[in-house]
């Protein structure tokens, strides 16, 4: 029966290799020359393994007779079996090298946008935040490529050369990319998006370096690298104007607008009214079935949480939104009502705002210069407006933070309540005559 030893041949106080012998029968007798090095007198000849008396170090211990056993293993691997004929020392030592070098390609070969795609796949995110990080993906895939067109043809992301300075490229890039896209088309052949690149502002920008934070904290909690980029690379603190939203007397106008002669549009009018009462963000509207109406109220779990603790949100339906419902009973697509793609649909509402005449003048703040300006309501509403009439209109009625957050699936202690209480004139006022 085939058998493998493992031995020392030589004596002293200098690490030696250890070498092996595969023997089968009188007739075969090979010999490795192994790159796994010890102290002759620490090695037990009789149980081929590092001695159990000798002081040494635990780690390298199990290195050792790991390394000692999966060589053994791989020995027979490769020698049983095979045609006696060509079993040579010279053959087992190419044999083990070609091996090994597989063994290291396999280990090593992980790029940086492999080991991101694990990073997702391991996480399980969300579909919402798994299109979020793709994105991030998309820019820094474009990065790489303009870095190799405008000279430095040999860079390639990977875990270990990301540096401060190279985020630091890459922030400036990400606030010039919008101009690169006829300068430079190929990187968007190359790496295509839904639409042409748009100026970044500092918040957007924030939130991409804030993922590829987590995407390093990862690798590192993996060993994947022991390399930090954000030491000495600082992401800002995302900044945000005091958030507008539209009264109940302007929900109603818009409502009440008279749009027989747009009939697509309003259907649209009316969704936005119905996300108006349910508060809930456009990503979790669109997922909306027949199924989430349980006993006259929505329910449903908010996307953003489901990376987290997944929190159930019920929503009871007033009158109106009930009579919404009512209107559209008869639609018989697999959503709950007559949706269009997110872009059309914000269109749409800025449209309807123009037509109900919810024109007035809003103080914003510049998501590229952080400025105040003034803007008509009608050109900045979207869907996100009617999450914001929600729960800026229920936080004037109760001021509560948690039972709102309860209804729109805010986390409790939520940074956004913190700026609905800065909104409400009405509210100081009344806070002004406790004074009098």
């Amino acid at each position: 029966m085939p058998t493998v030893k493992a031995f020392v041949r030589t004596t002293g106080k200098r690490d030696v290799n250890i070498r092996f012998r595969y023997s089968d029968g009188r007739d075969v007798q090979l010999f490795h020359k192994s790159e796994i090095m010890i102290n002759p007198a620490a090695f037990d000849e009789k149980r081929e393994c590092v001695k159990a008396k000798v002081v040494f170090n635990s780690e390298k211990r199990k290195q050792i007779d790991k390394g000692i056993n999966d060589r053994k293993e791989l020995i027979k691997k490769l020698c049983i079996g095979t045609d006696k004929t060509v079993l040579t020392s010279e053959w087992l030592e190419m044999a083990i090298d070609k091996e090994l070098r597989q063994e290291v390609v396999i280990e090593k070969e992980q790029s940086f946008f492999e080991a991101f795609e694990e990073f997702l796949k391991v996480k399980n995110f969300s579909t919402w935040r798994l299109r979020s990080y793709n994105v991030v993906i998309r820019a820094l895939k474009r990065y790489e490529l303009y870095v190799q067109i405008t000279g430095n043809k040999s860079f390639q992301f990977n875990m270990d050369n990301v540096t401060s300075k190279t985020l630091g490229d890459f922030d400036a890039f990400l606030r010039s990319e919008h101009l690169f896209s006829e300068q430079y088309p190929e990187l968007y052949e190359r790496v295509p998006e839904s639409r042409k690149p748009e100026p970044r502002g500092q918040n957007t920008i924030n939130g991409i370096f804030s993922k590829i934070r987590s995407f390093y904290i990862w690798l590192y909690k993996s060993k994947k690298t022991t390399n930090n980029p954000f030491e000495a690379f600082a992401v800002e603190e995302c900044v945000y104007g005091t958030p507008y939203y539209i009264s109940i007397e302007e929900r109603n106008q818009l409502y009440n607008a008279d749009l027989s002669d747009r009939p697509s549009l309003a259907i649209q009018r009316d969704i936005f009214v119905f996300q108006c009462l349910i508060g809930c963000r456009v990503a979790d509207l669109y997922q909306f079935t027949k199924q989430n109406v349980i006993n006259d109220a929505i329910e449903y779990i908010a996307r953003k949480t489901k990376d987290g603790r997944p929190v159930t949100v019920r929503v009871p339906l007033n009158s109106i939104a009930k009579e919404i419902l009512a209107k559209y009973n008869c639609f018989e697509g697999k959503t709950l009502l007559p949706y269009i793609s997110s872009q059309k649909y914000n269109k749409a509402i800025k449209e309807a705002f123009k037509i109900a005449g919810l024109t007035r003048p809003v103080v914003i703040l510049d998501p590229l210069t952080r400025e105040s300006v003034i803007r008509p309501l009608n050109e900045i509403a979207s869907s996100h407006l009617a999450r914001r009439c929600f729960v800026g209109n229920l936080y004037k009625q109760v001021k509560d933070p948690n039972l709102v957050g309860s209804l729109s699936g805010h986390k409790e202690g939520s940074k956004a309540f913190a700026r609905y209480r800065e909104i409400d004139e009405e509210m100081k006022k009344e806070l002004v005559k406790m004074l009098e």
